[in-house]
């Protein structure tokens, strides 16, 4: 029997698989599926969605025979299956249940396809259809040591960090040396755990710090709220989701940025940052290819989110401990005579500059803070022991992710250009620095 690891790539569910059973008259019964999902080397899962006869028949018959197709090579498999029991939870339910939600939603039938059960089977014979043309010849892949390999390097760089800042940036520019994934984002859970903003991006136009995906929301938010990998190989059977997608990053507003994104991405493969139970952010990889990303990539990605997790929190930590100077008063700085206009929304933290929309949430009262102490003291350091002291901002008192916002906040205006900006002197310590003196309006609606 061939091993049903050597035929992963058929359980992509890019090609749909077809499966037959027999009613108890012995009259055949053929439907399509939409993933046949590798278990272990015995067994698969087929998701119950809405096949009552298929069903109707197992429960009867007990067997099956599933026919799985390659989408790489077009190569045709024959799977004879025993049924074993079915399950409506639990980490292997979830998993499936996942992946269901973006592809069924990317296809317009978010409602009709929510997975009703999996139906566990043993794979008692696996045997090729031998093609009457030869078949295309599947591209060449790293050798699974070299993932390995890769993954290793990568986490020991990121270990050897002791900035956040500089986690992010080595990451990326890890993924892409490393590993070849050219389009990458970060993103980062704010105080309510509802949204993911961008701290770090390569491969795009725009590096969008702070634009933000919702929680249980595609392929990056369904990994954040599954708390576990994500991978999409092939997306043409879901163009209504990358429709979406550019709709989404096309969308202008006053308080809006664009979440970086390819224009019709192929593949794609989010993979959560977990570190005691604790989500830490999303590492997000996509591609214009089909099959960009492979299971051993899967598995690589995930060694390096659980790395950079890990080092974040020891980050946060070393920032919670660190030292605190006492406040500065200095004289107000003479400036030149331009007014920077600043309208802050209490209600949610947005914070507007000169008309345009800069960034919500902690980030945005942290600018408001920043921006109040200077207008009435001229005082321009600040330092992470007292901010987090500061009850006015909100900080929750477990989950800790100043850190993170404090990086957010100052990319974003870095990214933004204008009259404000932050700087990192030394550990530990905020600079404020300002193109003139700011107006502060504060908006009741």
């Amino acid at each position: 029997m061939i091993r049903l690891s050597d035929i992963r790539d058929s359980f992509e569910g890019v090609i749909p698989s077809v499966i037959a059973t027999t009613d108890a008259d012995g009259i055949p019964n053929i439907s399509y599926l939409s993933h046949v999902h590798y278990i272990d080397e015995r067994h698969v899962a087929l998701s119950n969605q809405f096949f009552s006869k298929t069903a109707a028949n197992v429960r009867h018959r007990g067997v099956a025979t599933v026919m799985v197709v390659d989408g790489r090579t077009g190569q045709q498999h024959i799977l004879d299956l025993r049924f074993v029991r079915s399950v409506g939870d639990g980490e292997l339910f979830e998993r499936v249940a996942s992946h269901l939600a973006v592809m069924s939603v990317s296809q317009g039938m978010g409602d009709v396809m929510k997975l009703r059960s999996l139906d566990m089977y043993e794979v008692e014979d696996c045997r090729p259809i031998i093609p009457v043309e030869s078949l295309a010849e599947p591209e060449e892949t790293e050798r699974p040591r070299d993932r390995l390999y890769a993954a290793g390097q990568l986490c020991a760089a990121i270990a050897q960090q002791s900035d956040a800042e500089a986690m992010f940036d080595c990451a990326l520019e890890g993924l892409q040396a490393r590993f070849g994934f050219a389009n990458a984002v970060v993103l980062v859970p704010d105080e309510e755990g509802r949204k993911l903003s961008t701290i770090a991006s390569r491969g795009y136009p725009a590096f969008g710090f702070g634009s933000e995906a919702t929680v249980g929301e595609g392929t990056i938010g369904t990994a954040a709220a599954m708390r576990r990998p994500l991978r999409i190989s092939d997306m043409r059977r879901g163009q209504r989701y990358a429709s979406a997608v550019r709709a989404e990053v096309m969308r202008s507003g006053p308080d809006h940025i664009p979440l970086p994104s390819l224009a019709q991405p192929r593949s794609q493969m989010a993979v959560p940052m977990l570190s005691r139970g604790r989500l830490l952010g999303v590492l997000f990889v996509e591609s214009e290819k089909s099959y960009a990303f492979s299971h051993r990539d899967e598995e690589a990605l995930s060694l390096v989110a659980s790395q950079l997790a890990t080092s974040l929190l020891l980050a946060e930590r070393d920032r919670s401990e660190g030292w605190a100077v006492p406040a500065s008063h200095q004289p107000l700085p003479a400036l030149a005579a331009r007014c920077i206009r600043v309208r802050y929304f209490p209600l949610d933290g947005s914070i507007f500059v000169d008309g345009e929309y800069v960034i919500r949430g902690l980030p945005g009262r942290l600018l408001h803070h920043f921006l109040s102490a200077f207008f009435q003291t001229g005082r321009t350091d600040f330092f992470n022991r007292e901010i987090r002291r500061d009850g006015s901002l909100q900080l929750p008192d477990f989950k800790d992710n100043l850190e993170t916002r404090l990086i957010l906040l100052r990319r974003r205006l870095e990214e933004r250009g204008g009259p404000i900006r932050l700087s990192r002197p030394e550990r530990g310590q905020i600079r404020l620095e300002c193109d003139g003196f700011p107006e502060i309006e504060i908006a009741t609606g």
